[in-house]
């Protein structure tokens, strides 16, 4: 199928719920998915979103911007995941332990508006990663629509561009915890380190980053073409990022990539 047969699909299986709530982080996936089920499904397209420490809280706010402007019904869960029962001993599979509990209670929250569906935003291009939070999804029968639909990330960006959304261009943005290496503890220090730390390099205009977490050593990745440009403020990202708490500050050479803990 080309891209506008996908959107279709979408729409028609949409269409075909009644009614849906969508788990909305503001990210690319997750807002074009609303936004469409919206359109389609009018005030029975709600939104949940949780508020926790594994996202940074210009995202929370710009969730409920968003939800505001297009005058859409949003559901915030308040969420400590380090309460989660083996969360924080960052297992490989802490994504499946923190979406079976989240995602159960944005069910719940749903069911009290009385909507039966819930949906979340992957897309076609994330079953080629290691997610075993999908494991947690199909338990629990979550919907994921887009991934139904057959749409590419490219596609979503592209789609979200003709709707001019805020996110189209926005870069891929994985939850904060996917920083800090498995089996190491994960604790709020560490997390509003690492928030910290990311929002300095996008002030200095660094549009993809991560900031990798191993003990007391930070690990950039950035996108290839500005490894140069990162190299250049190499004195002052170091002694921003040694302020927060780190004892090290490296730059990975082999520049941003998506999973790159997984073979850790």
């Amino acid at each position: 199928m080309n891209i506008n047969e996908k959107k279709r699909a979408l729409e028609d299986y949409l269409r075909s719920l009644g009614s849906v709530a969508v788990a909305f982080s503001f990210g690319v996936d997750s807002t074009f998915l609303l936004k469409t089920a919206q359109n389609v499904l009018g005030e029975k397209a709600v939104a949940v979103t949780v508020n926790s420490d594994l996202f940074p809280g210009k995202e929370f706010e710009g969730s409920v911007g968003f939800c505001e402007k297009e005058g859409i019904e949003q559901i915030v869960i308040e969420a400590d995941e380090l309460e989660i029962e083996g969360f924080s001993a960052n297992p490989p599979d802490r994504c499946y332990i923190c979406k079976k509990s989240i995602f159960t209670r944005i069910k719940n929250a749903a069911a009290q508006r009385g909507i039966e569906n819930v949906a979340e935003g992957s897309n076609a291009d994330d079953v080629s990663d290691y997610r075993p939070g999908m494991r947690a999804v199909k338990e629990l029968g979550v919907l994921s629509p887009l991934l139904e639909s057959g749409l590419t990330k490219a596609e979503i960006r592209a789609l979200s561009e003709e709707m001019k959304l805020p996110t189209s261009g926005k870069p891929s943005f994985a939850c904060l915890a996917t920083r800090i290496a498995c089996g190491e503890e994960i604790t709020k220090e560490k997390l509003a380190m690492i928030e910290k730390a990311e929002d300095f390099l996008h002030s200095k205009g660094f549009w993809q980053v991560r900031v990798r977490v191993h003990g007391n050593l930070a690990r950039i990745e950035t996108e290839k073409d500005d490894i140069q440009k990162l190299a250049g403020i190499a004195d002052e990202a170091g002694g921003f990022l040694e302020s927060l708490g780190f004892d090290f500050v490296s730059l990975d050479l082999g520049g941003y990539k998506t999973g790159s803990m997984n073979k850790i």
